[in-house]
């Protein structure tokens, strides 16, 4: 049960950290008030990298600055490496 918990949990952060990029791709084009980079990379930072990395591509978003086009990859790798380690150690 715990099990279904924690890919539910991954499911909604990744849901709505692609549509944190979409909504601030949105704002941006009518010059409206952003979501910060602050919350763009903390959305990723609670586990929803997958969804900021596709986000990132798919509104061609935030694609030009070089701490997104670095970072967001950076935490999925991390994140993966910290789950098959912890995959590992459980074995």
């Amino acid at each position: 049960m715990k099990k279904y918990g924690i890919i539910i949990y991954l499911i909604i952060v990744n849901v709505t950290a692609f549509t944190l990029m979409g909504a601030d791709k949105a704002k941006a084009r009518k010059h409206l008030w952003r979501i910060s980079e602050k919350t763009l990379f903390l959305s990723a930072l609670l586990g929803g990298s997958i969804g900021t990395n596709i986000g990132m591509y798919f509104f061609h978003h935030k694609t030009k600055h070089w701490y997104f086009v670095i970072g967001m990859p950076v935490i999925l790798l991390l994140q993966l490496f910290f789950i098959f380690q912890g995959y590992h150690y459980l074995k």
